[in-house]
């Protein structure tokens, strides 16, 4: 992958909010889920003489209740809801149920309790997709030096590898303690396989557990715009939450920080309405057949924290991201095979260009010893600040100050376009690169590096 440190002044500088955070980080789940003043008590009205039914109600037959925390946080409030809405109904039975002489209505009916048919999910319903899916995604507790939080993830094999975010996973540093909880309640330890902060991936291995079921793995490369999907996770660690919503856009660079040699972290998204938060990062995004096709990883906000856990926690307004599966497995088999990721890369450095090239014979063109251009021309994309010796880039004939404006045939406009797009293709691989050098647009074709033996992308 490319991990050529983006110096864009995208207003992603130290000390500046992102544009995404990672939709996982270091949530506080000792605050309670709902907070405000205690509901007023019902106001229930003067005791009046009941009108006789004439159809009596059926008895309502119990429900079945679901176990657990957020259960009994959503029972409380349909409780307190149940309490008011009695009061409301009593008030309304007191002065508008009965006519002015005190009696029945002529033909007066009530309401009917009937039985909701338990009909089987239909094939490619969002209940149908929950049902084979959530067996297969498991919230993630991990508490480390640097504070605890929760997070998602996908179950690979029977016997417990799971796959989630490397921010999620990296939260247990050193020491840190990690816990699986499965979609049938029960729990266990974990331990840390390997991670990639480039690709924002990590594998982690759930302790003395076996006959999990494993997830099916899509295909992202196949997904298309406005195609429907839906994201399972544990969002503010409500654990086996299920959304829904379409694919909003497709191959949308997202940048959410950098590794500790400044290499940034940036991969291709998919983009989805599907509500994503807090919780959900490492979980599954899957398309109508249940195939997972994402990993969900960052959101965009409106909050002013920086990251998760640090500040106030902004929630999803439509905006979440998933790690293309097609381009995480790669990393993911090097992982689990004990291996060290690799990632293609270009060996250079690049950087947002300014919106105007030649004109005064600088920019590009002065450094390269040619006329300056008659006229300005605006162009977008990432220039090339440093060629590394002996690079991809390099033997192609690029030099310092061309600007990348398209890899194959996907469009580049900034140097995170650039990045995210070399970390979907693996080393070796041949691109066409289209760059621009004095107005005049060139075309080169080159072999990836990999980043195996040295950091520069």
């Amino acid at each position: 992958m490319n991990d050529q440190p983006s110096t864009s002044p995208s207003g992603n500088h130290p000390g500046d909010q992102p544009p995404f955070d990672p939709a996982g980080r270091a949530t506080d789940d000792t605050r309670p889920i709902f907070q405000g003043p205690p509901p007023p008590p019902p106001s229930f009205a003067p005791p009046v003489q009941p009108a006789p039914a004439t159809q009596p109600l059926a008895a309502q037959p119990p429900r079945r209740g679901r176990k657990g925390f957020a259960a009994a946080v959503v029972a409380a409030s349909l409780l307190v809801g149940g309490a008011a809405g009695v009061g409301g109904a009593a008030a309304w039975s007191a002065f508008d149920d009965e006519p002015a002489g005190g009696t029945a209505s002529p033909g007066r009916t009530t309401s009917q309790v009937a039985d909701t048919p338990d009909s089987p999910a239909a094939d490619g319903s969002v209940e149908s997709v929950a049902s084979s899916v959530l067996p297969s995604v498991v919230k993630i507790d991990v508490t480390g030096s640097g504070g605890s939080g929760s997070g998602s993830g996908i179950i690979l094999s029977s016997d417990g590898q799971i796959l989630t975010n490397d921010h999620v996973a990296a939260l247990a540093g050193e020491g840190g303690r990690i816990s699986v909880s499965f979609n049938d309640g029960t729990k266990a330890p974990a331990e840390v396989v390997g991670t990639d902060p480039l690709t924002d991936v990590a594998v982690i291995q759930a302790q003395d557990v076996s006959g999990l079921t494993p997830a099916t793995l899509g295909s992202s490369d196949d997904l298309a715009v406005g195609e429907g999907v839906v994201a399972i996770g544990s969002p503010f660690g409500l654990d086996a939450t299920v959304t829904s919503g379409i694919v909003s856009a497709l191959n949308r660079p997202v940048d959410v920080g950098s590794d500790g040699n400044g290499n940034t972290t940036a991969y291709p998204a998919i983009q989805t309405d599907a509500a994503i938060n807090p919780g959900n990062s490492g979980g599954a995004l899957v398309d109508m057949a249940g195939h997972v096709v994402g990993i969900n990883s960052s959101i965009q906000t409106t909050s002013s924290s920086s990251q998760f856990g640090q500040g106030q926690e902004g929630g999803s307004i439509g905006l979440g991201f998933a790690i293309p599966i097609s381009d995480a497995m790669p990393i993911v088999e090097q992982i689990v095979a004990g291996e060290t990721p690799t990632h293609a890369r270009l060996g250079i450095t690049v950087s947002d260009v300014g919106a105007t090239q030649g004109g005064n014979g600088g920019g590009n063109g002065g450094g390269n010893g040619t006329a300056p251009q008659e006229q300005e021309q605006s162009t977008e994309g990432a220039q090339i600040q440093e060629i590394g010796d002996g690079s991809a880039a390099g033997k192609a004939g690029l030099k310092a100050s061309d600007v990348i404006t398209k890899v194959d045939d996907q469009l580049i406009s900034s140097s995170d376009d650039l990045i995210a797009t070399i970390r979907s293709y693996r080393p070796g691989d041949t691109v066409t690169v289209t760059y621009q050098r004095d107005g005049a647009e060139k075309t080169a074709e080159l072999k990836l590096d990999s980043d195996a033996s040295s950091s520069k992308s």
